[in-house]
């Protein structure tokens, strides 16, 4: 993971309160429900220019901040699509 990637993380995470972001951070445990799921998957897709495929917008890329970077990591960029 970034520190660009945490740094987008955090304001979605309401239940943080300081701590450190890691790849086992439970995103739910941490605030992260399904409105702000949506948000995030927008402001991801802006900030790196990806697109994240149907078949990730899943329980388990969104479960750990881990499991969602891995899923950034290898998303098409959205300058491939055209």
């Amino acid at each position: 993971m970034d520190e660009r990637f945490t740094r987008l993380l955090k304001p979605f995470l309401q239940y943080l309160h300081g701590q450190e972001i890691t790849a086992d951070s439970q995103l739910r445990a941490l605030g992260l429900d399904s409105m702000k799921s949506i948000e995030l998957l927008f402001a991801i897709e802006d900030e790196f220019g990806v697109s994240l495929p149907d078949e990730d917008l899943n329980d388990d890329t969104f479960a750990t901040a881990g499991s969602l970077w891995r899923a950034v990591a290898s998303a098409p960029s959205t300058s491939d699509a055209a």
